[in-house]
């Protein structure tokens, strides 16, 4: 692995950062792609020096400036790799403002491509040569401008240096994943994302030590841009990236990755941990090394502790350390990172008790307690304030009481693209007796021995005969039901009643595990043992069981199950011939 690079400097924008790494380790590698061509391939790299990254941004920024003016929104539709990067890097440098997407190509998001294409509005859209075309067609006879990155010439950079942007400025668009909501997009300026790089290397120890920044995550989503993309370019490590799809085909790939870069730091949800556990072979593992993982980050909801267990027990003969599971809380609107627990300590788990926590009390329960909820600490946050916060008072709450989760830091972006009223609301948000506004959320959660424990989210929580009750916790129930119900693929939410002064009702809707044919499965049976388990453990009834082929439960970009989306779809009769009633 490359040496350590010189002290991080204290620069408040990512092209400061390029090229002050270009200026200072010229020939150190800066970014690799890692392609699977066919469905054999073990990866053919490629890579771009510091040097080569900022004469390819400097050429594409001043490609940028004769198509637009500073200030204007640059949509990237590249595809992972390189160009992304470079894409991305060069609309900042430009002064734009980016807006990080995907081709039009992928499977089941093109509406959402084109609602959030008309709330932009771009003036440039960059994406990669080979699908340039496809691109251009899905735009259509618009005023936008379609331009390539991959073309570009690093030799055709100019030699004078390019302005430095204002850090006060925003940088960019997040789009929200929009699992609980529509999509929106969240202003992060170029002194959030740098403020959130550095809190992510010091919440990971790459602050300290060498690190690879190892991901698959799409780079469109905002922990795959910030591990991925400005953290790496803040503190001068290596990133290696690899497509979404070609991890979804073989999970291999990624621990293979791992593997080969001592101290690699890597992101992923929940269900990315799970899927290995299970899918990956024992042929892919027999020349597994993975000793020199420093940190793997799960940052999903939820981050269930059994399958950290899972994950572990599958890695443990190939050298994965117990200690380098890191359950993490972060949002958009927080550019990401909110909080992390560290590498290096045991997993923090709590049994609570269910009848306290559906009142809103996080009191302990006996670890061996069939009827208890397990949780999983997420750590404390860095340079930033959280509180627990009553979402009606609005005052604090203390440990051990669930609440809302509200933030404050220099990594807080600074509102809602075009949605002034929301940014107040959302953004400014004010704490009873602490002046200065705060984030709210939408999570809720608990402060448990100085870890931040998240319970759910506010606008998912069922509640049925005045009790609350978290998705997330009966969809386990659920999935541990029968083996026949696909992990992490299930989505539980609340329905109106039929009749008048019905309370709601509660609706689940499930994958079936690809190991299993629907013609094979016992569907009522399945309903039965799922009702049961979740009447046992929650006193509560399930109104409807609906088992769906893989791939049916609607997921947002960043690949988490959308409870609102498989709402809506219940509601429209779309899984009304699949009921198993």
């Amino acid at each position: 692995m490359d040496s350590r690079p010189p002290l991080i400097p204290a620069y408040r924008t990512l092209p400061e950062y390029v090229r002050h790494w270009a200026e200072t380790t010229p020939d150190r590698r800066a970014f690799t792609f890692v392609d699977h061509p066919a469905a054999r391939s073990r990866g053919v790299h490629r890579t771009l020096t510091w040097q080569g990254l900022d004469r390819r941004v400097r050429a594409l920024a001043d490609r940028l400036t004769g198509r637009a003016e500073p200030g204007s929104r640059v949509a990237l539709l590249c595809p992972q790799g390189t160009d992304y990067v470079t894409a991305f890097l060069a609309a900042l440098s430009a002064g734009m403002v980016a807006v990080p997407l995907y081709p039009p190509g992928l499977a089941g998001h093109a509406d959402r491509l084109t609602g959030v294409l008309a709330d932009a509005r771009p003036e440039v859209v960059v994406t990669s040569g080979h699908v340039l075309a496809e691109v251009e067609a899905f735009c259509g006879p618009s005023r936008v401008s379609v331009i390539a990155a991959d073309p570009v010439s690093g030799a055709s950079a100019g030699t004078a240096p390019p302005a430095v942007p204002d850090a006060g400025a925003t940088a960019y668009l997040q789009y929200t994943s929009g699992s609980t909501r529509a999509p929106a997009g969240v202003e992060i300026t170029h002194a959030n994302v740098v403020a959130n790089a550095r809190q992510a290397l010091t919440a990971y120890g790459a602050d300290r030590h060498p690190v690879t920044c190892v991901g698959w995550l799409p780079l469109y989503h905002d922990m795959g841009l910030v591990l991925s993309v400005a953290a790496p370019v803040v503190g001068g490590h290596l990133s290696v990236l690899m497509d979404p799809a070609a991890f979804l085909h073989e999970p291999a790939r990624w621990l293979r990755l791992l593997a080969a870069h001592p101290r690699a730091v890597s992101a992923a949800p929940n269900f990315a941990y799970e899927y290995c556990a299970t899918a990956v072979t024992d042929a892919q593992k027999a020349d597994l090394r993975l000793d020199g993982v420093a940190a793997l980050v799960n940052g999903s909801e939820p981050v269930r502790p059994g399958t950290a267990d899972r994950f572990h027990a599958a890695f443990a003969a190939q050298g994965l350390a117990a200690d380098v599971h890191c359950p993490s809380y972060g949002l958009a609107e927080a550019t990401v990172f909110v909080s992390a627990s560290a590498p290096g300590e045991p997993l923090r788990r709590f049994a609570l008790d269910r009848d306290a926590l559906a009142a809103g009390k996080a009191l302990p329960a006996r670890p061996d307690d069939a009827d208890a909820v397990l949780l999983t600490g997420c750590g404390a946050p860095v340079d930033q304030q959280v509180r627990i916060v009553d979402p009606v008072s609005r005052t604090a709450l203390s440990e051990g009481e669930v609440g809302e989760i509200w933030v404050r830091g220099p990594n807080v972006g600074r509102g809602y693209w075009n949605n002034e009223p929301q940014s107040r609301r959302v953004f400014g948000a004010e704490l009873a007796g602490v002046p200065g506004g705060w984030l709210r959320t939408g999570d809720l959660g608990t402060l448990l021995e100085g870890e931040l424990t998240v319970t759910g989210r506010l606008k998912d929580l069922i509640v049925v005969d005045g009790r609350n009750h978290y998705p997330q916790d009966v969809e386990g129930t659920a999935q541990d039901a029968h083996p026949a119900v696909r992990r992490d693929r299930l989505a539980a939410f609340g329905v109106p009643g039929v009749r008048r002064g019905e309370g709601e009702r509660v609706v689940l809707v499930a994958e079936h595990a690809r190991t299993s044919r629907l013609d094979d499965i016992d569907v009522p049976a399945l309903a039965r043992a799922v009702r049961a388990a979740v009447s046992a453990r929650h006193g509560l009834r399930l109104a409807d069981v609906v088992l769906v082929a893989p791939g049916a439960v609607p997921r947002t970009s960043s690949g988490k199950v959308s409870r609102a989306l498989t709402r809506t779809r219940y509601l429209e009769g779309a899984f009304a011939a699949r009921s198993a009633g």
